[in-house]
């Protein structure tokens, strides 16, 4: 079960290289080198759980330093040059690792001082090892992110962070189920080869039905329902003609399908609701619970879309829990914006601070039950990051990112569903236009912050195309 571990700091094993060639020249030059990589991580330590056992000082050092890297269930390694290496000494290592890569060309010291000798030359040397061992990585087409320049600088800490976000989430992706239960007919561009979703993406797709998440509803006692009752009205602005009766139907709905998903170690789901009216056992579409499982740290998309609902799992990951499940729905020229909302699902726990969030009773027409209580919010405001993976053709798949702003609009009067205006940095009409050339999807994710360049390293590492727009 991913859903409390994705969300820690990503786990890094550090591959510092040098060889053992200079302890002769310099005697204490490995003890040297190996304190300034401790430093290293030590400083980075806020965003990153690194780990280090040592220089890699030749071949079988350093086969044995990732092994063992492999072993511990790392998310990542960061390799860097302690003094020179040669390029021929990490090959089989990386054809054996299953770990996502990166390269930090830094060094101990900022500038060139003129009373340098050939020692501070040679633990200064990264640059030299670089080329080397970068050399060898290209050539044996090893996906790898690459950093260079002064590792006491915030460039450096973001680059680091965006790394172990984007490894993390690649691991996560190898190891997540996905529960489906229906798919909507006709809806094309939800459709992708299961087959190659698993092998090259990494999600497991489980096709259930609605028995096991009804029969779990079944279990959930009075005292659990009244205790999550009380929560919420702790936590939304409760509608007070919300009845006892359907909120409590909403909250079974939601704790028998985290029962389910728990018990089956799923990391997202997406449930069809014609599958649920046309059920004959359902009262009411799950709106609520969908909402409340996205700020669970679900991931979740409507109709069947398999694929939205692993991308919100993985936004998740990338983003610290800040991603929502969306639709684009209409464009407002005059707020340079685009609306979006969906049928009433959408992750509360992005809502703007000093706002609570409602959670009104509400009408639905669509499916033919009864009113299903539903989350009503507005996202915080600044900038927010868009996406959509798209299936093109078998195991290719497009990563289209798009950056842009929440807007602070927050006054349809009518508009009885989670909604917000977003404004995209490359414009309304430019936005829209390279959605859809490149076959965006009508479903996406969106992620509140700027994570357009953890996106671009996680398709780097699942080597899918990535657009931005």
């Amino acid at each position: 079960m991913q859903i409390t571990s994705k969300f820690n700091k990503p786990r890094i094993g550090f591959l510092g290289l040098m060889t053992d060639g200079y302890e002769p020249i310099f005697p204490g030059i490995t003890e040297r080198q190996e304190k300034y990589m401790k430093k290293v991580i030590e400083s980075l330590s806020d965003v990153i759980e690194g780990h280090f056992i040592g220089a890699g000082l030749n071949r079988s050092r350093i086969e044995e330093i990732v092994r063992k890297y492999n072993e511990m269930d790392l998310d990542g390694i960061l390799i860097t040059l302690l003094t020179y290496s040669q390029g021929s000494w990490i090959i089989r290592a990386l054809q054996d690792n299953r770990l996502p890569i990166a390269v930090a060309v830094i060094q101990q010291d900022r500038t060139v001082a003129d009373d340098w000798e050939e020692l501070d030359l040679t633990v200064n040397q990264g640059l030299h090892g670089a080329q080397d061992n970068c050399n060898t990585i290209v050539r044996m087409g090893i996906p790898c992110e690459l950093f260079a320049g002064d590792w006491e600088t915030q460039r450096f800490k973001t680059f680091i962070e965006d790394f172990g976000k984007a490894a993390a989430t690649t691991r996560f992706l190898k190891r997540m189920r996905v529960a489906i239960m229906g798919k909507m007919s006709g809806m094309n561009d939800i459709l992708a080869d299961e087959m190659s979703v698993f092998k090259k993406l990494g999600p497991e797709y489980i096709h259930d039905t609605l028995g096991n998440v009804y029969r779990n509803m079944e279990l959930v006692k009075k005292e659990e329902i009244d205790e999550q009752i009380k929560i919420d009205k702790q936590t939304f602005d409760v509608d007070p003609k919300l009845s006892y009766e359907s909120h409590a139907y909403a909250v079974r709905f939601y704790l028998g399908l985290k029962k389910y998903l728990i018990d089956g170690c799923f990391d997202a789901f997406t449930i069809h609701f014609d599958t649920i009216s046309f059920d004959g056992r359902f009262k009411q579409l799950p709106l609520m619970a969908a909402s409340h499982l996205m700020a669970d740290g679900y991931g979740y998309a409507a109709e069947g879309d398999s694929l939205c609902a692993s991308m919100v799992a993985a936004a998740h990951c990338l983003g610290d829990g800040k991603a929502n499940f969306t639709e684009m729905y209409t464009m407002d020229f005059d707020k340079k914006a685009i609306i979006f909302c969906h049928a009433g699902e959408g992750n509360w726990a992005s809502c703007r601070d000093g706002v609570k969030p409602k959670l009104i009773d509400r009408f639905l027409g669509e499916g033919g039950l009864e009113n299903p209580p539903t989350p009503i919010f507005i996202p915080k405001t600044g900038k927010a990051t868009l996406s959509s993976l798209t299936p093109i053709n078998g195991d290719i798949f497009r990563l289209i990112i798009a950056r842009g702003d929440m807007l602070p609009k927050d006054d349809l009067t009518r508009c009885e569903m989670p909604y917000f205006f977003w404004s995209p940095d490359c414009g309304v009409e430019n936005c829209v236009e390279g959605w859809i050339k490149n076959g965006g999807t009508h479903h996406e994710v969106i992620n509140l912050g700027d994570i357009t360049e953890r996106w671009r390293m996680l398709a780097n590492y699942l080597g899918v195309e990535f657009v931005q727009l």
